[in-house]
């Protein structure tokens, strides 16, 4: 029986989606994909008679009367999402619809552009004795935040913290940012389009990282990186340190 098959598309690069979500794609009769988002070429996995919409110019009710159309015609519908459709995909209420349908679904993963942007880096989130936590956010725009998710608030956490969605309002953010607790010199990464051939990064300090942004033009698609993490100072985990004994390793001795 033909179902809607929810797919994360990756951060940009189109290797890297998943394996399984390339097999979904290959073996779909209707793919949707968030046109503004989603790197066209990842298209090219779909058979030639896979019919394609771009949702960019379609409501919701459009959106799931396709995915009907496309079950009902026992045809497999990909919905192809950016990143992983788990944050900011607003998935949430395509599965509504669909039960509410009772069009039967599924999940499948994807790699999240804050995933992408770090390896862009070369970093990780959580450095021993630095930050073990990582903050998802974004600043408040056409779509509301909770008030006791404010960028202030979190920045009193003082530990890494990706924002989504809100490079525009760079000038606002670092206000935020430092009207919560962050000190003027801690290190920011902006990572336009992460993975993608036009990807560009730029590593400041928060003091600094508004009018280079400004500078370099970037006013949407990119992730904001803040915390000591991007720093130099750091300490070496105790998984791999050879006094540290654990289940499948013993401390060896000199003697």
């Amino acid at each position: 029986m033909a179902k809607v098959h929810f797919v994360g598309a990756g951060p940009g690069d189109p290797e890297l989606i998943t394996l399984k979500g390339y097999q979904l794609l290959q073996k779909a009769g209707v793919v949707i994909y968030a046109g503004s988002l989603v790197n066209p070429e990842l298209l090219s996995y779909c058979s030639n008679d896979c019919e394609i919409f771009n949702s960019a110019s379609m409501n919701l009710t459009e959106i799931i009367d396709e995915m009907e159309r496309g079950v009902t015609a026992n045809k497999d519908v990909v919905r192809l999402q950016t990143g992983d459709f788990s944050i900011y995909g607003s998935i949430r209420e395509q599965v509504e619809e669909l039960k509410k349908r009772e069009i039967s679904f599924t999940c499948t993963p994807g790699v999240s552009s804050f995933l992408g942007a770090a390896s862009s880096l070369g970093v990780e989130y959580t450095v021993p004795e630095v930050s073990q936590s990582v903050i998802i956010t974004r600043m408040a725009g056409r779509t509301p935040v909770p008030s006791k998710e404010s960028l202030r608030s979190f920045a009193q956490h003082q530990t890494s913290m990706v924002i989504f969605l809100s490079v525009q309002g760079i000038e606002q953010v670092v206000e935020e940012l430092l009207a919560g607790g962050y000190r003027p010199s801690t290190p920011v990464a902006v990572i336009y389009k992460a993975t993608w051939p036009e990807e560009k990064k730029i590593v400041s300090t928060l003091d600094q990282i508004a009018e280079e942004i400004n500078t370099a033009g970037i006013t949407k698609t990119a992730l904001i990186m803040v915390g000591d993490f991007l720093g130099d100072e750091f300490y070496y985990s105790k998984l791999y340190d050879a006094s540290f004994p654990h289940e499948y390793r013993d401390v060896k001795s000199n003697d």
